[in-house]
Formats: C-alpha cells, sequence, structure tokens
C-alpha cells in the first residue's frame, strides 16, 4: 500500500512538471517564434569547468531566475499602479543586468537576449512580455529545479 502511495505521488508530480513544460514551451514560442535548445558544450570549452559543475550553475541560475521573476513581477506591478519615471526602472534594470552576467557566462543565448531587452527597454507591457518568456525559458532549461523552486516559493509565501 505504502509502495503505491509513493508510485502515485511521483506521477502527480511528474505530471505538474510536464504541464509546467508544455505552458512554458508555448509562452516562450509566443514570445521567440522558434525553439531553442541549450548546449552546455560552449560554457565547458570556454569557461574550462565540467559538466556536472555547470549543470549545479545552471540549476543555481533558474533558482535565481524564478526567484528574480517575483521581484520583477512585483516591481512591475508597482509600475502600473504609480506613474513611472526613469529612475523608477534603474531597480529593475539592475536585477535584469545581474542576471545578465550569469546567463552570459553560462552562454545561454535566449536567457541573454531578452535580459539584455529588459536592461534597456521601458515600455511596460513589452518588459511584461520579456519577463513572461524569461521564467519560461529558465523552465524549459532545468523543468524540476524550476518547479521546485516555484513550490518553494509558494510554500514561503504561505508561511508569511
Amino acid at each position: 500500500m505504502n509502495n503505491w502511495n509513493g508510485k502515485e505521488r511521483r506521477f502527480n508530480y511528474n505530471s505538474r512538471i510536464r504541464k509546467l513544460v508544455f505552458r512554458a514551451k508555448k509562452k516562450y514560442l509566443e514570445f521567440f517564434k522558434n525553439e531553442y535548445k541549450y548546449s552546455d558544450k560552449e560554457a565547458i570549452e570556454e569557461l574550462g569547468l565540467d559538466a556536472e559543475l555547470i549543470h549545479q550553475l545552471l540549476e543555481d541560475y533558474v533558482s535565481q531566475v524564478i526567484k528574480s521573476s517575483v521581484q520583477f513581477k512585483i516591481m512591475l506591478d508597482r509600475f502600473k499602479i504609480d506613474e513611472v519615471d526613469s529612475f523608477d526602472l534603474i531597480e529593475f534594470h539592475e536585477l535584469a543586468h545581474k542576471n545578465l552576467g550569469v546567463a552570459r557566462n553560462l552562454r545561454i543565448k535566449d536567457a541573454e537576449k531578452i535580459l539584455y531587452h529588459m536592461m534597456k527597454k521601458d515600455d511596460l507591457k513589452y518588459l511584461e512580455a520579456c519577463l513572461i518568456a524569461l521564467e519560461a525559458s529558465a523552465i524549459l532549461l532545468k523543468p524540476e529545479c524550476a518547479f521546485n523552486t516555484m513550490k518553494l516559493i509558494e510554500a514561503k509565501n504561505l508561511l508569511q
């Protein structure tokens, strides 16, 4: 009986991750119009790191992007309420710049493009579209890590 509950939980967990990936692919394709597949080969060669370390760094990056997306959403919501001037966007652009550095180091080309635009643009609707694409990109990169990070954020918010 216990074994069956474990299999059922694992199936449910995997099913929720598959649904997350399906939605992420759809959002990603709406923004980019084509599929992108990350390859760690360039990062391994240029950084001189082994594949295991690159994959650990990718998981850290995905967690960082998912956590940052919460901050981005809060900022964008605040900008919708208040009139935005260029000073208000500095914090937003700085957070994009921080994430851009990591994406560049790991040679994540799609995220580089998105974050570059998030650093330079001021159009709130476009920034929202970029944020959705960035989150989708992170989910597609490491789905299980993204899912677990999202669940951790949800649990943390419930406790507050």
